[in-house]
């Protein structure tokens, strides 16, 4: 996307809508443009017929006249910018809200090639350079073009030829400006990779903290970080060094022009060209000039620091949605719950990924529970993944009572299963939120209920203020089955008929265990459930076992059966039996 479509773009998503105050503001400030010109064009009656005529019948109108002109250039510079700051606190807040609601609606896969720090860089960092680019920029560009020209007309009017040496530096700034832009553009760009890269590791930070303090690496920890850091310093240093760069460069021109004016204006003076009243006009007209000239110079910089974010931005926008509902698909009718795999192939969308799953047929019996079991890495997690269509598999199909996953909606299949994952994933809220998060609509009792079940409310009464009590990050406030049995509750608050479970009991004590696996029993009881088995028991209970390896179904049947037929089941089930 070149800078020309980007500009079109922002200009159609965003800025459009708020264009009545962006006309608001240009009207104001066509009053600052004319106010600026006035002040400079009243110092030429001023000096002729106060202090040359000394007239004093315009000894007070042309004071206040020009007190009159400040206060509107004043007020319509306030109007003027009160409008902008509208339009730039809406536009950003709407690209910000574009950006959540792409990630939100994003496909799992494009959340896993994400870090979260990059993100909120994006989010913030980046949102206010574009607001820059459509509030600040904008305006400046109109009122200090307006202003610009309505001082060269005041110039033109007291003297043609000092004005043409006057707007000698004119090309000299653009030139300026130009070069310092392209170079602006590339250093904002690793500004912002700067900004992202620290971000995400303070977020590592955070998220390690107790990894860092066990294993003693403050320090280490403390050196990364401070490299980042002067990374992102010596970044901005050199965008703010661009930035001031120009100062020199105008303040030089405009010494220049000034001792051109001083010389050739003597010349004129003494020839009886100029009167030295219009000279004055014209040198304040002059000098109130530099300001918008130095601005405008200075806009190119603003624009492509814009452009910059708005390349990194807008590819977050615009994000395609791979997973989503077909044409002329259907809601899910489940009568039963059965879940078949045929031919199953699936491959993650990572560079040089190899299949992760070549040719699953499984049949999941409705209302029982069926267990994977295999290796860490064996494809069992990307199977119970593939069940809510959190990815879509390459080829072969899913049927759900014999209706394909590709013909049903994903609204439809995702409302009849729960899921309960060895990474218990909580909100910093209460935990009557954290448990209603299944079904908002449900009422106190239901929630009291679901964690009655669950016995969540065995340590939810003991706390100050019960279901109010907020729980931290990720619950950071609860224990491991604390949080457990809080997610639990949470999928029967569902009442789903499809229950997938990523069972994590290893780490618990035998009666927390106990308490989880009641629960358990409970939630799936008469359900559909697919479980990755990491307990004895949960093997054990199972109705039917499916053994994975290497992201194939190397052997199938009850407990029994493979212990006697599949060597692979009967060594994972003998490190079962050392393990507990």
């Amino acid at each position: 996307m070149n800078s020309k479509e980007i500009l079109i773009r922002l200009y159609k998503n965003y800025t459009s809508k708020y264009l009545h105050r962006i006309i608001y503001a240009g009207f104001f400030s066509i009053l600052v443009a004319g106010s600026t010109s006035t002040v400079a064009y009243l110092l030429d009656p001023a000096i002729k017929k106060i202090f040359i005529d000394q007239d004093q019948t315009l000894i007070y109108l042309i004071p206040i006249a020009i007190i009159l002109a400040f206060s509107i250039k004043g007020f319509s510079l306030y109007f003027a910018k009160t409008n902008m700051i509208h339009v730039a606190e809406n536009v950003k807040k709407n690209i910000q809200s574009d950006m959540v609601n792409s990630l939100i609606y994003a496909d799992t896969n494009v959340i896993d090639n994400k870090h979260t720090g990059k993100i909120v860089s994006n989010l913030t960092v980046d949102t206010s350079v574009i607001v820059n680019l459509v509030s600040v920029v904008l305006l400046n560009l109109f009122k200090d073009t307006i202003t610009l020209f309505g001082l060269l007309f005041v110039m033109f009017y007291q003297n043609w030829k000092l004005s043409i040496i006057a707007i000698i530096m004119i090309p000299f700034a653009s030139f300026t400006a130009q070069r310092l832009g392209k170079r602006m553009g590339k250093v904002s760009t690793k500004g912002m990779e700067s900004a992202g890269f620290l971000s995400t590791h303070l977020l590592e930070i955070f998220k390690n903290h107790k990894l860092i303090k066990i294993f003693q690496q403050e320090n280490y920890e403390n050196r990364r970080i401070n490299e980042k850091l002067n990374k992102v310093r010596d970044t901005a240093k050199k965008i703010g060094i661009i930035f001031v760069r120009v100062s020199p460069i105008m303040e030089t021109l405009t010494g220049i022009m000034i001792a051109l004016l001083i010389f050739y204006s003597g010349k004129l003076i003494f020839n009886g060209e100029l009167d030295i009243n219009n000279f004055f006009s014209f040198l304040a007209a002059m000098m109130l000039a530099y300001q918008p000239v130095r601005s405008l110079a200075t806009l190119n910089m603003g624009i492509q620091s814009g452009l910059s974010a708005a390349r990194r931005i807008l590819p977050v926008i615009d994000q395609k949605i791979e997973v989503k509902d077909s044409d002329n698909c259907k809601e899910l009718v489940l009568n039963n719950g059965e879940i078949v795999f045929e031919n199953v192939n699936f491959k993650y969308d990572f560079e040089n990924q190899k299949q992760t799953l070549e040719n699953i047929n499984i049949k999941i019996e409705p209302g029982k529970m069926t267990a994977l079991v295999g290796l860490s890495g064996s494809g069992k997690s990307t199977i119970l993944n593939l069940i809510p269509r959190f990815y879509n598999i390459t080829s072969g199909d899913i049927t759900f009572d014999g209706q394909s996953i590709k013909n049903i909606t994903i609204s439809s299949l995702r409302s009849e299963i729960s899921l309960v994952s060895q990474d218990t994933t909580l909100f910093d809220d209460t935990i009557k939120n954290n448990i209603a998060y299944a079904n908002l609509n449900a009422s106190n009792e239901e929630i009291i209920e679901a964690a009655n079940k669950s016995y969540a409310s065995e340590f939810i009464e003991k706390l100050p203020n019960k279901y109010g009590t907020i729980i931290g990050e990720n619950g950071l406030r609860l224990s491991g089955g604390e949080k457990q049995r809080l997610s639990i509750a949470r999928a029967m608050l569902k009442k789903s008929a499809i229950i997938l479970l990523d069972e994590a009991t290893s780490s618990l004590d035998a009666d927390t265990e106990q308490k989880i696996q009641e629960a358990l029993a409970l939630l799936t009881q008469n359900k559909t459930t697919v479980v990755i088995a990491h307990r004895l028991s949960t093997i054990l209970n199972s109705d039917n076992i499916y053994v994975i390896n290497s992201g194939k179904v190397v052997a199938e049947g009850k407990h029994q059966d493979l212990l006697n037929n599949s060597d692979i089941y009967k060594n994972f089930y003998n490190k079962q039996i050392t393990k507990e």
